[in-house]
């Protein structure tokens, strides 16, 4: 396997060779620390202090190199603008094709700088993810407090790129200009006044686009695309571009997208109606906790065995979910005429087991385009948000009562059975238009003969296919005698034990972790026992409470359209999530019920509150989750996205479990009862924010 160390000298400019970041030199220093600290040698204080200021000097030189270059492309502007002035004094003096190309000559420069930078962030980031796994978090922690914290912050010039943006506004404008002037159209156009204009240019859109990657800048689509958390490598070779590219289909992607959906809608069709459907069956209403939390048991389990399955195939476990998710409804609609709250939970329990999330993120990181793959993220979260609102919905619509033969079709049976059909449907589709990608192992085995010609190649069981006859490059180790691989944090071994998994979790990816935990635990309560509560307090039907959960889901996408195009832009990442925590916390505080009687108003303000802040917090959670994660969980069995998963679940778990043993107390406690769990994980989840808020960088 390549490691790290390697691709960032293959990917390196070779004339600015001497400028990047000396990953190797630092990588040993972290050992050589690691080895003194362990005899006695060097204490904490002095290993601080002394890769400081080592990494001080890294930074320093990679920031003066940076400045000098932009000094260079501010030059060259500055000679090309007097030529552009030229040009508007005497219009048929220089050909304005040349003054363009120009510009862009000058653009493409910038690109080759942005990408010189990014991989030095990329290259700082891990070597603080590094020696925080070696030490604990508290060097990033004390690093970023004293550095980047500082009105002097060299480090902050690396990641926030304060002096491109003037770069950017000189090409903008001079390119806007002359496209201006060579349509004849005299309107002399202002970039300040018509900022979408600056983005008709390719060589702009990319620049844009680096920066984006760079700092805090971001738009809808991208901020909409984290909650997906479909991990990816950092630096992706040609290579690995051209196997996902032969392994893309387009139908493939959309029922993938639509088996999100259509989940999504199954996992809360049931919602409005499950509490009187436990009562038809002899149950208690607070039951309802079980039978929406059963779908979630089995979901932990089924999240794990999938994953592991897709491994070797995607179209398999797909059929399989729908397969299962097919019986389970059918068994969810029968328990009705059998009288059976057994049957009822088995079927949800089906319907958990049937659960293909993880395939579907899975899906999306191999086997779509990286250029690609943004918009997919973003679809898969879409289809997830659409699903969330059409469930209740459709369970709305669903308030009637016949019988067809021996079946009574009612408000508690019909969602089993339409969701039933629906998947028979998608079962169908599935079959007919599903390509089963090729292989990891396939892939690269046809692309290494598509680009070195026929060779001889042995196959070994669970391990990729290797070339026999190696190049003796790829044999060649390092100047000082060591194997070039990186250990395994840098290499690209996928992680197939929850041991080896859990090891790589350093303290701020447990406290992230635990803040999805958080988050996923307060959304469930106020959607769970929303039936409970408003039929409680308010007496309302189930269609009122459909509208209600309906109204929730559909705030999704405006409220990441808000995020995404503004506040992620005016505000630092790590602060918006301490933000969204605390407006989670007070959402919760507003949802008791103390004293004074308990209003709509109320309820479906600080229900409204806690949801859309928890809806914020998902996004910015999952965006520094896959910035602090290991990139060795970007891709196996046990990968990041999978690990999300069981946080999320497991909150839904505890959550739904925590509605029903409350209920059996007394139903005019039930809403205290379950909001003071979710505060206490709520207070718990910003102090260990606060604890490694200078981690999360």
């Amino acid at each position: 396997m390549v490691g790290y160390g390697k691709k960032l000298r293959e990917l390196q400019i070779q004339e600015w060779k001497g400028y990047y970041i000396n990953y190797k030199l630092m990588k040993k220093k972290v050992k050589r620390y690691v080895e003194q600290m362990e005899v006695g040698a060097q204490n904490r204080h002095n290993v601080l202090r002394d890769f400081s200021m080592l990494l001080d000097n890294q930074i320093e030189k990679i920031v003066l190199f940076l400045l000098e270059q932009q000094g260079v492309l501010a030059h060259r502007l500055s000679d090309i603008g007097k030529e552009h002035n030229t040009l508007f004094q005497q219009p048929n003096s220089i050909n304005i094709s040349e003054l363009q190309e120009a510009y862009r000559d000058v653009g493409r420069d910038l690109l080759r700088l942005l990408t010189f930078v990014e991989m030095n962030a990329i290259g700082l980031r891990k070597i603080l993810k590094k020696i925080d796994k070696r030490f604990g978090y508290k060097f990033t922690d004390y690093y970023v407090k004293t550095r980047a914290n500082h009105p002097y912050s060299q480090l902050r010039q690396v990641f926030r790129q304060v002096g491109i943006g003037a770069v950017v506004g000189v090409l903008s404008h001079g390119l806007a200009d002359l496209q201006d002037l060579q349509q004849c159209q005299g309107s002399y156009i202002s970039i300040y006044d018509q900022p979408s204009y600056t983005h008709q240019d390719p060589v702009l859109k990319s620049i844009k686009a680096a920066v984006g990657r760079l700092s805090n800048s971001t738009n809808f689509l991208q901020f909409l695309g984290r909650h997906a958390f479909t991990m990816q490598e950092e630096l992706p070779s040609p290579s690995e571009d051209q196997i996902v590219d032969e392994r893309y289909h387009f139908m493939s992607l959309l029922l993938n997208l639509a088996n999100t959906f259509l989940y999504m809608v199954n996992t809360y069709i049931i919602v409005p109606t499950a509490d009187n459907y436990t009562l038809n069956l002899g149950a208690a209403a607070s039951v309802c906790g079980v039978v929406i939390g059963t779908m979630a048991v089995a979901q932990m389990f089924s999240s794990v065995y999938f994953s592991a399955w897709s491994n070797r195939s995607y179209l398999r476990p797909l059929v399989f979910s729908s397969i299962v998710l097919l019986i389970g409804n059918t068994l969810y609609a029968l328990a009705f005429d059998m009288n059976s709250i057994v049957v009822l939970l088995i079927g949800r329990l089906f319907c958990g087991l049937g659960s293909a999330r993880a395939i579907n993120r899975r899906y999306i990181s191999d086997c779509v385009p990286s250029k690609l793959r943004m918009q997919a993220s973003a679809g898969f979260v879409s289809a997830s948000a659409l699903g969330m609102a059409c469930g209740p919905a459709l369970a709305c619509l669903l308030q009637t009562d016949f019988r067809i033969y021996k079946f009574t079709m009612n408000q508690d049976t019909l969602p089993g059975w339409v969701m039933s059909l629906s998947w028979l449907i998608y079962l169908l589709w599935l079959w007919i238009c599903f390509k089963e990608p090729a292989h990891e192992n396939e892939a690269n085995l046809v692309l290494y003969e598509a680009t070195t010609g026929p060779a001889v190649h042995v196959a070994v069981e669970n391990e990729p296919t290797q070339p026999l006859l190696m190049n003796s490059e790829e044999k060649e180790q390092d100047e000082e005698g060591e194997e070039e691989n990186d250990n395994a944090e840098e290499t690209k071994k996928p992680v197939t034990s929850i041991v080896v998994a859990y090891k790589l979790l350093t303290p701020s990816v447990k406290v992230q972790l635990f803040v999805y935990f958080m988050l996923k635990y307060a959304m469930e309560i106020v959607l769970a026992e929303s039936s409970l509560i408003t039929e409680y307090y308010f007496i309302w039907s189930t269609s009122n409470v459909s509208i209600f959960l309906a109204c929730l889901g559909l705030t999704v996408l405006p409220v990441n359209i808000v995020v995404g195009n503004y506040i992620s832009n005016m505000f630092e990442e790590r602060q918006i999530l301490l933000t969204s925590e605390i407006m989670v916390c007070i959402g919760l505080l507003l949802s008791f019920h103390i004293m004074i009687p308990y209003s709509v108003t109320q309820y479906v303000g600080s229900a409204l509150l806690t949801f859309v802040s928890a809806e914020v917090l998902e996004g910015v959670n999952l965006s520094l989750l896959s910035k602090v994660m290991s990139s060795r969980l970007s891709r196996g069995t046990f990968n990041g996205g999978l690990l999300s998963t069981e946080a999320g679940t497991l909150a839904r778990v505890i959550a739904d479990g925590t509605i029903t043993i409350s209920g059996y107390f007394s139903e005019s406690n039930l809403l205290n009862t379950t909001l003071l769990p979710a505060l206490l994980i709520c207070i718990s989840s910003i102090i260990a924010t606060c604890y490694s808020y200078n981690s999360l960088y």
